[in-house]
């Protein structure tokens, strides 16, 4: 779509500077950019690309010095960063809508379908399942008896959704995750086999939440698994059975977290964190990548490492591991000498 520098600076509340009429058509990064494209400069460290722009507009800071005379028009905004999501969202909105539910869809006659939902090739909808307005199911989903998929709710191809769950609205399933699988329930016998223990809960995922690819969040054993609003989720994520994620948590790709684990509300884990059963985490608890959370944390607090401790007291113990090599030479060297005396 074609848009002029009026248009974006209205869409994004910025300031033009230069010819309101040019036209664009692309984002582009800064040092990549042509006559058909915007650009951003939301880093101090990319300033000096400005001046060997071949991008049409660039948005900048309202606040941004410019030393000297730039060839493209200029949009000055508060928080660049934040114009940019915003664009991204609007170009994002451009793309093709899917209507209309296609033949090759099985749907059980006791499913309730609403208005302006898409289904496509190849998906299951089981008995007494409820789909409501807007939302979008792509090819070979299935959804099994009872499940409830929310308003403007959308299910990318190949997502696997089990009995009884709940779905809220507007939220985003990516491909191949699994929504409600058993939780890991076995219970060792005297003969050294496992005896099943029958996952007999859901899943409840409430509104505004996004689970990435390839994620796992198993129901419970009995109640629920909940993952609270505005909760997202990246690839390859497991959560487990009987726990509970508090509202706008977020979590990097390949985190673990066993079951009946408690994690308030507005936390953040980076990549591949790991969470022991049954603890309780506080809100707005930040930890590092590759954290081991062993034990409870308080609200408000960061930690690092496995077994995860508070980040000042790691980062002590990162730096005092690269002296232990020459302290272990001198130790060995000691004991030589002692020896030889």
């Amino acid at each position: 779509m074609i848009v002029t520098a009026k248009q974006i600076a209205q869409l994004i509340n910025g300031k033009v500077e230069g010819n309101e009429n040019v036209t664009v058509s692309n984002l582009a990064k800064i040092e990549d950019g042509k006559k058909s494209d915007i650009s951003f400069i939301a880093d101090a460290k990319y300033n000096s690309c400005l001046y060997a722009t071949q991008s049409g507009i660039v948005v900048i800071k309202d606040d941004f010095i410019v030393e000297r005379a730039v060839d493209c028009t200029l949009i000055r905004v508060k928080d660049p960063r934040l114009s940019f999501i915003k664009l991204l969202q609007f170009y994002d909105s451009l793309k093709s809508e899917k209507l209309g539910i296609s033949k090759h869809a099985f749907i059980a006659k006791s499913a309730i379908i609403g208005r302006n939902v898409y289904i496509g090739e190849g998906v299951v909808v089981g008995e007494n399942v409820k789909i409501y307005d807007d939302a979008k199911i792509y090819p070979q989903v299935y959804i099994g008896d009872n499940v409830i998929i929310g308003e403007s709710t959308i299910i990318y191809a190949g997502v696997k959704i089990y009995e009884s769950c709940q779905i809220g609205d507007f939220c985003i399933l990516h491909s191949g995750c699994v929504i409600g699988a058993d939780g890991f329930g076995f219970f060792p016998t005297e003969n050294g086999t496992y005896e099943k223990i029958p996952q007999l809960g859901n899943v409840i995922i409430e509104s505004n939440v996004e689970i990435g690819a390839n994620s796992c969040i198993d129901r419970a054993t009995v109640g629920s698994t909940v993952i609270h609003q505005g909760v997202k989720i990246d690839n390859l994520t497991q959560i487990a059975h009987n726990c509970t994620i508090g509202e706008n948590t977020v979590m990097a790709a390949c985190c673990g977290i066993a079951g009946s684990v408690y994690i308030g509300k507005n936390c953040i884990f980076a990549g591949q964190v790991g969470v022991k059963d049954h603890v309780v985490i506080g809100d707005s608890v930040m930890a590092g990548a590759q954290c081991g959370i062993h034990k409870n944390i308080a609200d408000k607090q960061t930690v690092l490492g496995s077994p995860a401790m508070e980040a000042k007291k790691m980062m002590r113990v990162f730096a005092a591991m690269n002296f232990l090599p020459d302290l272990i030479d001198k130790i060995n060297k000691n004991n030589k000498n002692e020896n030889e005396t």
